[in-house]
């Protein structure tokens, strides 16, 4: 859950930098650095492993100053956590320096081709192809801002950078790809403030620009240009956020539903990262020892969770079926102990709870320890009571969800359920190496997709909102991995707008729900090219016939579709069993819409709590 924080000012920038990521440790991380433009005109770096103060005490033994400068906190993706991977990370020559968030999907084929071309590299980061790049096109006879647009062309992948180079003393240089990091440009009396959130700048200023993908800003201590990567003027207007701390934590979004939506693609990768190599396939999970020999000793595994979560166990049960070649059984933790299960020492029980306190999923936990059961969870709040009672956890690395309907916690269980599931294919020995490094290669594109599906235009979702805001109905039908999705997009426009819905596997649509339709209830069709393509094809062209009203969720550039249902929202195209992360957003920001237009309490939905504790 990296951290951004840089300056550009009169003043030494090295406390203000300490202190800005002293203000983002709330995120998580493994190491921390800083670099400053010292009065010599030098970078001077400082880098170090484990929690801040190690980095401070590292700066009061051996002091760096001056009025220019960038720093950052590291949540491990390539390279182990350790000093030399640790951000900022130099060019060859020391001229450039650069943080990042997010993974570079490419970054492999850049480094060999930078070796190539004598290149030394000092990390096993995905980062440092950058700093090398930008000094490839410095070396042309580019400034920082050219060599860093130059650069940027040849990243794939969701990202945020920030740039130092010695060459031009008085900037630093940011960029966007995607939604994996946000940047932050704050705005002071003859100085600039560059970080990744809010709260690390706001002691300094209330005034802030957010620089969006695809956008590059240019910041001196006397303001900020903003352009588009193609080098198009962008005109960005500046928010004034208030000291009240809800409201900062809100930032620019009208609810904390609608934030916490749009932080997916940086949920995504901050739950990803540090656990999978990208040129092995290896995924480490450093929570839930396991040997490869326990591993196979497991007859199956049994998720149970409840509301949204077991949601994500149907989605989780798709792919640890596949992906690991073990039986697995859903349950609702409401309804688990109130039967004798067939549960036993070759067993894992795997618990979903974005709180870790959900009375119902807690007493299953405590009656599979008693029947001798591995017990495991995945869980967003560390300490909590359920990470506590198991033998092993994956976090979730969301950072705290306030709205009460989830969002982000869903789609990175799904995340770590697909880690879950690649961990255990390769102990059990089911993944084959070349099928392993697919999948972790399918990961890695996950944070880029998701940002895609969140660039789309808001008004698509405004207009569908306000054709049908009045209806009191809905359906929604999904087959195979996307049935859970439906469940869940139903699930979510009830929670939050009121309004009835079903999710409906489809080819269970002609045994009943088919009695429904009509010309004003609206049907939702996850319709997404996979294997069930043709058949969900079929469900729309049942619903048109029957005179329904058709919203189909459709992979992009799907003309069919479009020819077919009466609505469609696109999604990118997205290898199958990692499809319900990016189905569901759609179905989130469907529902967001309709309940604000419907003048719905969005965060506190009428008689729901986030954390349900008693029975």
């Amino acid at each position: 859950m990296c951290g951004i924080v840089g300056y550009v000012g009169p003043r030494d920038a090295t406390p203000i930098i300490l202190e800005g990521l002293k203000r983002l440790e709330y995120r998580g991380y493994d190491s921390a650095g800083l670099a400053v433009l010292e009065e010599n005109g030098a970078i001077a770096v400082r880098r170090e492993v484990g929690k801040l103060a190690a980095l401070v005490d590292m700066v009061r033994e051996d002091p760096v100053d001056g009025h220019v400068g960038i720093g950052h906190t590291r949540w491990a993706t390539h390279g182990e956590p350790s000093r030399r991977n640790a951000h900022p990370h130099l060019s060859t020559t020391g001229e450039v320096a650069v943080v990042h968030n997010g993974i570079i999907e490419n970054f492999l084929e850049l480094r060999q081709e930078l070796e190539r071309e004598g290149c030394r590299f000092s990390s096993e980061t995905d980062t440092e192809v950058v700093a090398h790049l930008v000094e490839r096109y410095s070396a042309g006879g580019a400034d920082l801002e050219g060599a860093v647009r130059q650069a940027l062309m040849h990243i794939k992948g969701a990202s945020a950078f920030v740039f130092l180079s010695s060459r031009e003393p008085d900037r630093i240089v940011t960029a966007r790809l995607g939604n994996a990091g946000g940047i932050t440009v704050g705005i002071g009396e003859g100085e600039m403030f560059v970080a990744s959130d809010i709260p690390a700048i706001l002691e300094h200023t209330r005034d802030m620009i957010f620089i969006e993908d695809r956008q590059l800003a240019v910041v001196t201590r006397d303001g900020v240009q903003v352009t588009t990567l193609a080098g198009a003027p962008v005109v960005v207007e500046p928010y004034t956020i208030s000291w009240d701390p809800v409201a900062a934590a809100k930032g620019t979004f009208r609810h904390f539903m609608q934030k916490e939506i749009y932080e997916q693609a940086r949920s995504v990768t901050d739950t990803i990262r540090g656990r999978v190599d990208f040129e092995t396939g290896h995924v480490h999970l450093e929570n839930l020892a396991l040997t490869p020999e326990e591993a196979r000793s497991l007859e199956k595994v049994v998720i149970v969770a409840c509301g949204s979560s077991v949601y994500a166990a149907l989605v989780g049960k798709t792919m640890i079926e596949s992906l690991a070649g073990l039986p697995v059984e859903v349950d609702y933790g409401s309804e688990f102990r109130y039967r004798t299960p067939i549960i036993d020492g070759n067993t894992a029980v795997l618990a979903i709870t974005q709180s870790g306190e959900t009375v119902d999923t807690l007493a299953v936990m405590e009656e599979a320890r008693n029947l001798g059961a591995r017990l495991w969870t995945i869980v967003n709040v560390i300490g909590s009571q359920a990470m506590r009672l198991s033998d092993g956890y994956i976090l979730m690395h969301t950072g705290p969800e306030i709205g009460v309907a989830t969002t982000k916690a869903f789609t990175a269980s799904l995340a770590d359920l697909y880690l879950l599931g690649c961990r255990l294919g390769e102990l059990r020995g089911v993944l084959a190496s070349e099928r392993l490094r697919g999948a972790a290669q399918d990961l890695a594109r996950l944070p880029d997709l998701v940002g895609r599906v969140l660039d789309h235009a808001k008004d698509e979702y405004e207009h569908l909102a306000s054709l049908f805001h009045d209806r009191e109905h809905f359906l929604y039908l999904g087959r195979g991995i996307n049935y859970p999705v439906a469940l869940e997009g139903a699930l979510k426009l009830k929670e939050i707008s009121y309004i009835h819905a079903e999710g409906y596997p489809a080819g269970e649509m002609k045994h009943g729900p088919i009695a429904l339709i009509d010309e004003v209830m609206p049907v939702v069709a996850i319709a997404v090219r996979d294997h069930v393509y043709d058949k969900m094809i079929s469900q729309i062209e049942q619903v048109k016939a029957r005179g329904g009203i058709a919203i189909a969720l459709a992979t992009e550039g799907d003309e069919a579709v479009a020819a077919k249902a009466d609505h469609v929202l696109y999604v990118p195209e997205t290898p199958e069993l990692l499809s319900p992360v990016v189905n569901i957003i759609p179905l989130q920001l469907l529902a967001y819409q309709l309940a604000v237009r419907r003048g719905c309490d969005v965060d506190q939905p009428r008689n729901l709590a986030k954390s349900v504790t008693v029975e």
